[in-house]
């Protein structure tokens, strides 16, 4: 006990200790920075700051406005002023910008977890770090934040802290400002919000993706009445006031005067940008940084033209990738949130990277591979194909141009659940611990996958099995001209290149004469999958297709999930074909080149529809039983054994009606039958049968007791020799 009770007492001493170290630490930092920080003013009174972004040839293509009206602290009701001070920092009007208490409770946290989690951070120091710092966090990024704090107190009253605040903070889905949040969200000026509204707002500054309305209602409600309450404890609101709030829905009216702004080339640059440079979009643009994209003008115009002109009133997304410079060329969409980023279910977009392509890499399938789609329970889960039909036995080739989803769960099955998402995941698909069940073969995610990041996935077909994350930014300059950022591609082998390769030409079949056959009159080579989402009703339907050059992702639907009047196979792969051929009007993209481990077998088409076996045509195989079929050098076909067993002479069966013999057997349509009968010690050829298959029947006059037997040959092709079974099988029949 006493040693527990020494080991107590020294564990404290240390721990003051270290308080009190950090503490020295913290003082001489803001000594030092004190003389040395430059508070820049300007940085929070100029609330209209514009982006300087160029395009792929440096030409500057937007002024980007941050920030919209600016709006003054006495238009605001006090219960808006109220919801952010009581939940953000109660004490604003009593300290002089920093809260020591808190502070000294985050350093315990940070301390005891060895992290820097915990921030602590005023209204004054949440102004400072949107204006002035990143959001690295260090100590010496901390103490920075405490020096300039203390400068913003002693120059700006905290009426006008609060107010350049509120209108600096950001509130997700591009809204900087609470007259910019209150306007998208709700329809209304600032000076209009309802106590709800106001703490909806004032919950989103924690976290805007979390508790964002147009992404979880559920968080949103939750963390609003989290700020409803603290108000009622702080005496802002009266009981009813409170009771009364929280009871209410969350009435989310977005303003469609912002769609655009949000889903446009350089909105994505921007958000690029802030993951980047790690500081926020405004902090960017005050600091004069130039961002240099990878925007192909004239990309972006027909991807922009395509997509509005087969506009069906649904939501919309489009984006274009360069397969050889890796980078995003063209982006653009129609919502009334931020579709970038936005998580969809892919359908069946996913067969390809999930599936088909790991199998093939594997060496389980080959295009030409046959699968039996037929009703199947795997442990409870029964799949359905679209129309509730089955095809019996098909090739791989088939089951991905026409999108059979029986197959492809079948074939995720072979490959292996978690051995497919490894193939995947270096694709850039992202899945959740409980994307764990063949329901992924047909798009089941938790969670789905981005446009983007399902297009992406694709350029590692088009790149011979090659994956890089594409970016929007080519380079980032600073106030000075210097460059503080340099796209440099990072290349990973995730497939053989003869892997991706056979589903390229798979793809190529889907476009030609699958789902995606809309594009079949194009006159270059491009490899397409769509896919559909939805069971009574469809939700989301897509066009993923690649050429050579580029990798183009087409997407409709609506963000709350309201039905489509569409498919994949639709309008969805018209604006793909409008795209592409505006884009390639005047120079085409060149094949697909083959690669060495790619080569073309000639394959006995009677074993693979009878054996559903996929061998090498034999040189006794006639030519008109034989395909053309591309497969990879590390999975060749199988060589099938001829022998005397194929050509054994069929068992003749016989009778006699009215003087005429009935003769009958059992043939193969690759073997040739002669049916002879004997007289007097020599044989006379009655009938040469070929190209008959199932059960053949002959008939002859009868005239006396006469002996019948069948002869069968097999004849070699490549050196136009016979193989001749024996004389055998005689059967004798009786005139009546």
């Amino acid at each position: 006990m006493k040693k527990v009770a020494k080991h107590i007492f020294l564990s404290s001493i240390l721990f003051i200790v270290a308080i009190f170290l950090i503490a020295i630490i913290i003082i001489s930092g803001l000594y030092i920075f004190s003389n040395k920080t430059q508070f820049d003013i300007n940085k929070i009174k100029n609330s209209s700051i514009s982006f300087e972004i160029y395009d792929n040839q440096n030409r500057r293509i937007k002024d980007e406005c941050l920030l919209g009206s600016f709006i003054k602290l006495n238009t605001l009701h006090s219960y808006t002023k109220d919801a952010f001070i009581s939940i953000e920092d109660k004490n604003f009007y009593k300290h002089n910008g920093l809260n020591y208490k808190r502070m000294v409770k985050a350093m315990l946290k940070n301390i005891s977890s060895f992290s820097l989690k915990e921030g602590a951070s005023t209204i004054s120091q949440q102004l400072i770090k949107n204006t002035h710092l990143t959001n690295k966090k260090t100590f010496s990024r901390k103490i920075n934040e405490i020096a300039l704090t203390k400068k913003l107190e002693h120059t700006l009253s905290k009426d006008e802290i609060l107010e350049y605040y509120l209108n600096i903070i950001y509130f997700g889905d591009n809204c900087y400002g609470i007259e910019n949040a209150s306007r998208h969200y709700f329809s209304k000026n600032a000076k209009d919000l309802s106590i709800e509204e106001s703490a909806t707002l004032a919950g989103l500054i924690k976290s805007p993706n979390t508790y964002s309305p147009t992404k979880n209602i559920q968080k949103t409600r939750s963390r609003r009445n989290v700020v409803l309450g603290e108000m009622f404890k702080d005496n802002k609101i009266t009981f009813n006031e409170y009771n009364t709030a929280i009871s209410l829905p969350i009435n989310v009216k977005i303003s469609v005067n912002n769609e655009n702004t949000l889903n446009t080339y350089t909105q994505a640059t921007i958000d690029e940008a802030t993951q980047i440079l790690k500081m926020p979009a405004k902090q960017i643009a005050i600091g004069e940084y130039k961002i240099y994209s990878n925007m192909d003008k004239n990309k972006q115009d027909k991807l922009q033209k395509s997509l509005s002109y087969y506009d069906n009133g649904s939501d919309y997304a489009g984006i274009s990738i360069n397969n050889s410079k890796k980078v995003i060329e063209a982006y653009y969409a129609k919502s009334n949130v931020k579709l970038l980023n936005a998580k969809r279910q892919p359908g069946s977009c996913i067969k390809p990277i999930l599936v088909y392509t790991p199998a093939l890499n594997e060496n389980l399938i080959s295009p030409l591979t046959q699968i039996n789609d037929e009703p199947i329970n795997i442990n409870g889960y029964s799949p359905n194909n679209i129309g509730g039909k089955f095809v019996g036995y098909t090739s791989i080739r088939n089951c991905v141009s026409k999108s059979l989803n029986i197959p492809a769960v079948k074939v995720l099955s072979y490959v292996g659940i978690n051995k497919a998402k490894s193939y995947a995941t270096k694709c850039g698909i992202v899945f959740d611990e409980n994307d764990q069940s063949l329901s992924l073969a047909l798009g089941g995610l938790t969670y789905g996958v981005s446009l983007k990041d399902l297009t992406n996935s694709y350029t590692t077909l088009a790149n011979y099995g090659k994956f890089t994350q594409a970016k929007f930014i080519n380079y980032i300059t600073d106030n000075n001209g210097k460059i503080i950022y340099h796209y440099s591609p990072q290349e990973k082998i995730v497939f053989r290149d003869d892997s991706a390769y056979l589903m390229t030409d798979i793809l190529k079949t889907c476009a030609k004469s699958g789902t995606g056959r809309k594009l079949g009159n194009l006159d270059f080579e491009v490899a397409t999958k769509t896919g559909t989402v939805g069971k009574k009703e469809n939700t989301d339907a897509y066009n993923i297709s690649y050429t050579s050059q580029d990798t183009v992702g087409i997407w409709l639907g609506n963000a709350d999930n309201s039905p489509i009047e569409t498919v994949g196979g639709a309008i969805p792969t018209d604006i793909t074909k409008m795209y592409l051929a505006e884009i390639y009007k005047n120079s085409k993209p060149k094949d697909f080149d083959i690669p060495n481990s790619i080569y073309e077998e000639k394959i006995d088409t009677l074993a693979l529809n009878s054996e559903h076996v996929v061998y090498k045509a034999s040189s006794f195989i006639p030519e008109k039983y034989q395909i053309i079929e591309r497969f990879s050098k590390f999975n060749q076909p199988k060589e099938k054994i001829i022998d005397k067993i194929c050509i054994k002479t069929p068992t003749l069966n016989g009778k006699v009606e009215n003087k005429t013999a009935y003769l009958s057997f059992y043939a193969y349509d690759y073997l040739i039958y002669e049916i002879y009968k004997e007289e007097n010690g020599n044989d006379f050829l009655l009938s040469t049968i070929t190209n008959t298959a199932g059960l053949c029947e002959q008939k002859f006059d009868l005239n006396k007791r006469t002996k019948f037997f069948v002869v069968t040959k097999l004849k070699n092709y490549a050196d136009n020799t016979e193989i001749i079974s024996d004389k055998s099988n005689i059967i004798e029949l009786l005139a009546n």
